[in-house]
């Protein structure tokens, strides 16, 4: 019987016949633990086959890679579809992980990458050009609550919670996709600039300068939207 990797959240199935490249196989756990993000043991273990500490890795990222996804291309379906697409092409290629970053920044950098191919997608199958701030903004149906708070709010708490977050949304993907990842990775995932930089192959100044026009942007969009209330 084949094995298999499933996320519940984004429907993620992978057989174990998807091996993991072997380009690392005369590496060392020590080389690959300078990562020191608390993936390392579970990346040695996949990197040798075991699809079962890859199913852990999985466990342990998927919400984050959802999330990053979303934010990135403003549909859910696209989301979900990148947040598979990121595992896939993680668990293929463990082999060129040498562990010279985190394990979760290299993960990051893949579904920042698969984002953009996605969006270059959505933008030739909708035949219009990339979201711009002019754009009227509109809300989706079914758009997710991105970590939802504990607790039990009220009805009305959550709505409004919503409400927020949908504008909030609404007004990132309004922004070009290159101000979009820098806000989305430093301020929604906490990434540091040195780390943005190098998933995005650009200079720490370049990414303060495009986060600085990033905030402003969202700003002003949130203005917009509170005067027209």
């Amino acid at each position: 019987m084949q094995k298999q990797v499933v996320c519940c959240r984004i429907g993620l199935i992978m057989t174990a016949e998807t091996k993991p490249s072997p380009r690392l196989s005369n590496l060392t756990g020590a080389k690959v633990a300078k990562a020191g993000d608390g993936d390392s043991d579970l990346v040695i273990l996949a990197q040798k086959g075991d699809v079962d500490a890859f199913e852990k890795l999985v466990a342990r990222h998927q919400k984050r890679m959802l999330n990053i996804a979303f934010r990135l291309t403003g549909n859910y379906d696209d989301a979900c579809e990148v947040a598979q697409d990121v595992f896939v092409s993680a668990f293929k290629n463990l082999g060129t992980f040498r562990g010279e970053a985190k394990f979760l920044t290299w993960l990051t950098t893949i579904a920042v990458n698969l984002s953009k191919n996605r969006l270059k997608q959505m933008k030739s199958r909708q035949g219009r050009e990339a979201y711009s701030l002019d754009d009227m903004i509109r809300t989706e149906d079914g758009e997710m609550i991105v970590d939802a708070p504990s607790g039990e709010p009220s009805v009305l708490d959550q709505l409004e919670k919503r409400d927020t977050q949908n504008r909030v949304q609404d007004c990132i993907k309004a922004l070009e996709p290159e101000y979009r990842e820098v806000i989305v990775l430093r301020d929604m995932q906490d990434f540091s600039y040195d780390e943005i930089g190098g998933m995005l192959k650009m200079r720490e100044g370049t990414v303060k300068s495009r986060l600085f026009r990033a905030r402003e942007a969202i700003k002003d969009c949130l203005k917009k939207i509170v005067g027209e209330l």
